[in-house]
């Protein structure tokens, strides 16, 4: 490798915060129900980062844990093992006190509505103007914007008992987001919202956490329609976080590996297992990425920008989105096959030789794809190296 990796920035691609402000830091949070004999461990060693302004996706099982990290992070229920910070404060000691305050500035949002069934639409969603309060107009004012922005206009006089049920989950959803909170929980919040219904609050809060306040969205759900609003997606199984996507990232370097000659034909769930291995390193023009006959520990996949390759000193090709370059040479017994400098500013898709190898362990379609290569090269290559780091 060239001393152009002293400037590289390199970031695990499904793995990290979108960027900016980290306002919910978890590590190794545990939590059980019960003591003695009838102790229920419930959440294990979870570790997780989500930046300001997120909207996130927390999916699994029933039983999964997702409900109660999500109301750890709500300050609903006190810590017992590990570490939060939760907008910024530290909720392993707080006490009741500290709770209280960081709930007036998160909204919330669950599947029992919880409306006073004695007050109507606007008197419920008023109920939370108190945390932050202005002139009785404004707070009327607030009041109706949200509730008709939810298509609930014409509904803001009637009781709870004169309202269907996704009616009543937008006069919910009002009252949480009424405030302009920094933060929104929400458990399974479209569930009972018919299509017309659903986008209308996705948009609300993808709009809240585009605009001004940078609201951040945790919401646990099953519900395939708020992916395309999402920014990560974390899943649990068991009481684990088993898997934490970025999705925006994750979807561009699927597309690039789909465009890449050597992949064509694998499956889009195959290429999304392939793209939680992978990295992003952003390189500067003028960098030299790999250089011919130098022994390589990973592959590369063009994202954006444009790369010159060179073979025996001569120029061969550009490197453009989706094409491949690079070489585990400790796999494939040949040295790095061609020298490859950035002629613009790139970012790449890299699979390291470790990841590499635990992608061919746990996805038979690509090791089959890889062993396809190898049986079409010369004889020396067709047997690999032992596949160990």
């Amino acid at each position: 490798m060239s001393s152009g990796l002293l400037t590289t920035t390199m970031t695990r691609a499904v793995n990290m915060p979108a960027g900016g402000e980290v306002v919910i830091r978890a590590v190794g949070v545990n939590y059980a129900y019960g003591a003695g004999e009838t102790r229920t461990q419930v959440l294990f060693d979870n570790h997780l980062e989500i930046s300001r302004g997120e909207v996130v996706i927390m999916t699994g099982p029933s039983g999964s844990g997702k409900s109660t990290l999500l109301t750890l992070i709500g300050a609903l229920r006190k810590m017992q093992e590990g570490y939060l910070e939760v907008l910024h404060q530290n909720l392993s000691k707080a006490g009741e006190g500290e709770q209280v305050e960081l709930r007036k500035d998160v909204g919330f949002i669950f599947q029992q509505h919880n409306l006073f069934t004695s007050l109507s639409a606007l008197e419920n969603v008023r109920m939370a103007t108190a945390l932050k309060p202005a002139s009785p107009a404004e707070m009327d004012r607030r009041c109706i914007e949200m509730l008709t922005r939810l298509g609930l206009g014409e509904r803001i006089h009637h009781h709870p008992a004169e309202l269907s049920g996704g009616q009543k989950q937008r006069v919910a959803i009002a009252r949480a987001l009424v405030n302009e909170p920094k933060m929104v929980l929400a458990d399974e919040p479209t569930a009972s919202l018919d299509a017309q219904s659903s986008q209308i609050v996705l948009d609300l809060l993808r709009s809240l956490a585009d605009g001004p306040t940078k609201t951040t969205v945790l919401l646990v759900t099953h519900d395939q329609r708020v992916i395309d609003k999402a920014d990560r997606i974390v899943n649990m199984i068991a009481g684990r976080i088993v898997t934490n996507s970025l999705t925006k990232v994750a979807v561009r370097i699927v597309r690039a590996l789909a465009a890449t000659s050597w992949l064509e034909g694998l499956s889009e769930a195959t290429l999304s297992r392939l793209a939680n291995y992978m990295t992003v390193e952003n390189r500067a023009a003028g960098e030299t990425i790999v250089a011919q006959g130098q022994e390589g520990d990973r592959f590369y996949v063009v994202g954006s920008g444009v790369a010159d390759a060179y073979k025996d000193g001569q120029y061969d090709e550009e490197k453009c989105y989706g094409e491949s370059f690079g070489m585990i040479t400790s796999y494939f017994k040949m040295p790095v096959p061609e020298t490859v400098t950035a002629r613009t500013d790139l970012e790449l898709y890299v699979l390291h030789k470790d990841d590499f190898l635990h992608a061919l362990a746990a996805d038979q379609s690509f090791e089959a794809r890889i062993r396809s290569l190898l049986a079409g090269a010369s004889p020396a290559l067709q047997e690999p190296a032992a596949t160990t780091p």
